[in-house]
């Protein structure tokens, strides 16, 4: 039984939305990002860079603390006000390349997350989950949502639907030619209608964002602990989540580019791959797998395709039938000595949005030895394998939509 329930949103004035709401942080450049904070004086990257301000780079909990100033300054000014009552936000995302996405803004139960009622498919590294809390807790509030993802619902598509039929409360394009609109939805009846839909889902599952999960549970821990009047009502019981329905999920791939062949010559390489794959020289024809496990190949100048011999290759549960477990199990590690790909700097990662021409060129310029292709993971993988309990490799999901900061804000 999942518990999402509406929340007062911060949340900026209509005519300084587009203004202020920003990419995340980490998506943008050190140039790109002084550049945009010096054109516009109302972005939320003022807020998350306080140092700007100083001409100084700041960091740890000095910028938290920073960061709590500069937040509280917006709303001083009157760019920011806070609902007077809970509301659930339709968003609506209508992407550069006309792809839309559609859900609800709520808020999410730590609770749920612990007891796996939020399903979680990917690792998390500590000391990030730490920093992140840490953070959390000293600023009071959240303004990237975490992307989660539920069984299409028709009686909650009715619900949304019928919202959208209104003027919408946000509407803006934004320089990366993506469409934003947001209607507030705080009518009792729907509100009541909405969360009781949630309650009858055994699950819900993360689409993206298992640090900010993960560290919003590790707040709800700390903050219990410092609260002896803790009724677990409380605002940072829960943290902000964008919730779509699975038809609406988009999952890309992630190529994978190695540094060099390990000591190989290409002829001992593709000798070494034959154990495990049929190998097809396609020369200068690119090659697009079609299937699971088929993988495509750039190797000096060349297309190769991959298909997995899968009598040489054992399935024992959800994680081993993902193609980036594959190649990992038969080729990164045992071929290529890259057991930790996380932290090798003998790997990169590309999205597949940039397809297998943006791979050749890179290796091509010698950047790198070789790039391996797959298809994209499906949502019904996805949630096999958090329903196991299981974890997939770095980088085995590019997901979209990718969410923008401070359309809504959470506070705690």
């Amino acid at each position: 039984m999942a518990k999402i329930i509406p929340f007062k949103a911060v949340r900026s004035t209509r005519d300084k939305v587009s203004l202020i709401a920003s990419r995340s942080y980490e998506s943008y450049s050190v140039k790109e990002r002084n550049a945009r904070m010096k054109a516009n004086p109302f972005s939320f990257l003022h807020i998350l860079n306080p140092g700007y301000k100083y001409h100084k780079r700041i960091s740890g909990k000095k910028r938290f603390g920073l960061v709590k100033n500069r937040y509280e300054e917006f709303k001083e000014d009157g760019y920011f006000f806070q609902d007077q009552k809970p509301c659930y936000y339709v968003h609506k995302i209508v992407d550069r390349n006309g792809q839309v996405f559609c859900g609800i803004i709520a808020a999410a139960s730590a609770k749920d997350y612990e007891n796996d009622v939020i399903k979680k498919h990917e690792d998390t590294i500590a000391a990030r989950e730490e920093l992140f809390k840490d953070y959390l807790l000293t600023v009071g509030f959240n303004a990237e949502a975490v992307l989660l993802t539920y069984p299409d619902n028709a009686n909650i598509s009715i619900i949304i639907e019928k919202k959208m039929g209104e003027r919408a409360e946000y509407e803006f394009t934004t320089t990366f030619k993506d469409t934003h609109l947001l209607w507030v939805i705080d009518q009792k009846q729907d509100l009541e209608a909405i969360q009781h839909e949630f309650e009858a889902m055994d699950a819900i599952y993360i689409a993206d964002g298992h640090h900010r999960s993960s560290s919003s549970y590790l707040l709800t821990q700390e903050r219990h602990k410092q609260n002896d009047s803790h009724t677990g009502d409380e605002a940072y019981n829960f943290f902000m989540s964008y919730i779509i329905p699975e038809s609406h999920l988009k999952i890309h791939e992630f190529f994978r580019l190695i540094t060099d062949l390990n000591g190989l010559s290409k002829e001992e390489f593709l000798i070494a791959l034959d154990e495990h794959f049929r190998i097809e020289n396609r020369e200068t024809t690119e090659y697009v797998p079609s299937k699971k496990h088929h993988f495509n190949m750039y190797l000096d100048g060349e297309f190769y395709s991959l298909y997995l011999r899968k009598a040489q290759y054992t399935f024992e549960n959800a994680l081993d039938q993902l193609d980036a477990q594959i190649l990992y199990k038969t080729v990164l590690a045992p071929i290529l000595g890259i057991q930790d790909l996380r932290n090798s700097d003998r790997i990169d990662y590309v999205e597949g949005k940039k397809g297998a021409a943006y791979i050749k060129g890179l290796v091509d310029e010698k950047k790198y030895a070789v790039g391996f292709g797959m298809l994209p993971v499906t949502v019904e993988e996805l949630k096999q394998v958090a329903d196991q309990g299981l974890k997939m490799p770095p980088k085995s999901t590019y997901i979209e939509p990718k969410l923008r900061s401070a359309i809504t804000i959470y506070e705690f």
